[in-house]
């Protein structure tokens, strides 16, 4: 009963948000309240609701003060030289551009932090997709897939970690036999970048993309970049920021609150001014926390209330008895849908540990369970529990429904993708 509850619950979600009938923050808190009810545990639903609450608060919070620092640094133009360099090496091509929008994406997501990443790819590129009237949805795309790949297999991306901390592994075990699949996934994520920009090319204006490609050879759209002393003092402080960051040395949330102050006070000297800007950036900053507090409520309660073990024990039952040796491969299969709809917290400590449970009972050691679990990021990068998503809409200005639409034609067989370039390189196996 709870498994058909939860998945029928999951299917509306994704219905009433790409039919446009609610928005993403009303449905994700009103199906599983109304899920809940159906269930009989109305009594239990403000507890299950601050449960929620309790695991996103400080994620809230980190995405609040990040928006915030990179909204300054946006204001602040530090990321002019990069799209400078971007824009020549480009030289107006469609297909370059939408290239190195996937490049640059895979590159940045090395730092493990989602929001970071968006931001600095958004920043580069999306002035970019504007000028020349690009789909900016290809952006979103290409970097949420770079994020679930690059971020969800690396040890130190956090979902990973997760994984490898749940289950006792030692990282260098987990890692070594990722990185082939995570290098040939990549490899299909430029592939597709490729395709989609040849697209583009096509789709886009004649007259308007030569008239650009002469404003570049003419310098004209080329930001003109300014070297002054506070450039370099935010190119210095952002760059300890993601040093401090991989480096664990405080709460993320701490470091850009933290950073945040010293760059306010650094850019901008008027405590008039400071104010004018936190409200000009909180227009960005508060529909991130909102649509995160709600996808807190839509995890506490399918997790609370049981729907997600049931759904995921409902799932292992599919597999045969004489089918034990497929677990790593079912598991990654089976961490497309839970990864898309489920956050991080309630999959890797609540469903990969029972699937290595299982897969032990064959031999099976848990770190494939690991590695056929991370699989799932470049699906979770895409669903509505993955608080990062929220800053990249917010970024392209579109809603989730319509980026589904476009995100997941591709992130399913680049999913499916990395299942094949797994098993090709030994990293789970079938037999």
């Amino acid at each position: 009963m709870l498994a058909v509850l939860g998945f029928a619950t999951l299917g509306s979600f994704m219905l009433l948000v790409m039919r446009k009938h609610l928005s993403a923050f009303t449905a994700i808190m009103l199906t599983p309240i109304v899920a809940a009810l159906i269930a009989g545990k109305g009594t239990q639903l403000g507890d299950m609701i601050m449960n929620g609450l309790d695991t996103v608060a400080s994620t809230a919070a980190l995405l609040l003060f990040a928006v915030l620092y990179f909204g300054l640094m946006m204001e602040a133009k530090l990321f002019d030289p990069i799209s400078a360099l971007i824009i020549r090496a480009s030289k107006g091509d469609p297909v370059r551009i939408v290239v190195g929008t996937a490049v640059l994406s895979l590159l940045v997501a090395l730092d493990g932090d989602g929001t970071t990443s968006y931001m600095i790819v958004c920043s580069a590129f999306l002035p970019i997709y504007r000028r020349l009237g690009m789909n900016p949805l290809i952006l979103a795309t290409l970097a949420a897939m770079a994020l679930g790949t690059i971020s969800g297999t690396t040890p130190w991306g956090g979902a990973a970690t997760r994984g490898i901390s749940a289950l006792h592994l030692d990282a260098g075990e987990y890692f070594v036999h990722m990185i082939g699949p995570m290098a040939l996934t990549s490899l299909a994520i430029v592939a597709v970048a490729y395709w989609l920009g040849l697209r583009e090319r096509h789709k886009i204006d004649g007259e308007k993309l030569a008239a650009y490609k002469l404003e570049i050879a003419s310098g004209e759209a080329i930001p003109t970049v300014k070297a002054d002393w506070r450039m370099w003092f935010n190119a210095a402080l952002t760059l300890l920021l993601m040093v401090l960051l991989i480096l664990e040395v405080a709460d993320l949330v701490v470091l850009f609150m933290v950073a945040f102050a010293v760059a306010l006070l650094v850019n901008v000297r008027s405590i008039a001014d400071q104010q004018e800007l936190i409200k000009r950036q909180a227009a960005n900053a508060v529909p991130v926390m909102m649509l995160v507090l709600a996808a807190g409520i839509f995890t506490g309660i399918m997790t609370d209330a049981g729907m997600i073990k049931a759904m995921a024990d409902a799932a292992l039952a599919i597999v045969p008895d004489g089918w034990g040796t497929m677990v790593p491969l079912f598991t990654a299969l089976l961490a497309l849908p839970l990864g898309f709809f489920m956050s991080n917290d309630a999959y890797w400590f609540g469903v990969v540990p029972v699937l290595a449970e299982s897969a032990g009972h064959y031999g099976i050691h848990a770190n494939e369970i690991a590695r056929a679990g991370a699989i799932g990021q470049i699906l979770h990068s895409m669903g509505p529990t993955s608080a990062p998503l929220w800053v990249l809409l917010g970024l392209v200005k579109a809603d989730l429904g319509d980026f589904q639409k476009t995100a997941l034609r591709w992130g399913v067989p680049v999913s499916l993708a990395y299942i094949a370039f797994a098993v090709m390189t030994g990293a789970i196996t079938v037999v």
